[in-house]
């Protein structure tokens, strides 16, 4: 019999758990405005369901170089799998929503 590989967990899942990387460059603004975009989606999608440990890239020199970072601030979606990257501020909620197969938040009246 067959090994039965499991399915995919998507990030719509009501129990779907995150587990984000992301680099940062030193105290830039750009790796500030990563850092508190990122936090602000996490906390409005996904509460209670993440983990986000930031690296900085000439700290964990070891670390960036066994992910491969070329660039910072660089976000790294480990799981639920598939694996997935994003770089720049993060400042495009839209865009990080989609990428990371998140729904958009309801609207507010």
């Amino acid at each position: 019999m067959p090994d039965e590989v499991p399915a995919p967990v998507s990030g719509r899942s009501p129990g779907a758990r995150f587990v984000f990387r992301l680099y940062v460059a030193g105290s830039t603004p750009q790796s500030s405005r990563a850092i508190t975009n990122i936090k602000k989606i996490c906390e409005a999608h996904l509460k209670g369901r993440y983990t986000l440990t930031v690296m900085d890239v000439y700290e964990r020199s070891a670390h960036a170089a066994e992910d491969q970072i070329i660039v910072a601030p660089t976000l790294i979606r480990q799981l639920p799998l598939p694996e997935r990257r994003l770089f720049g501020d993060l400042s495009h909620t839209a865009h990080v929503l989609a990428a990371l197969d998140l729904p958009p938040a309801p609207h507010q009246p």
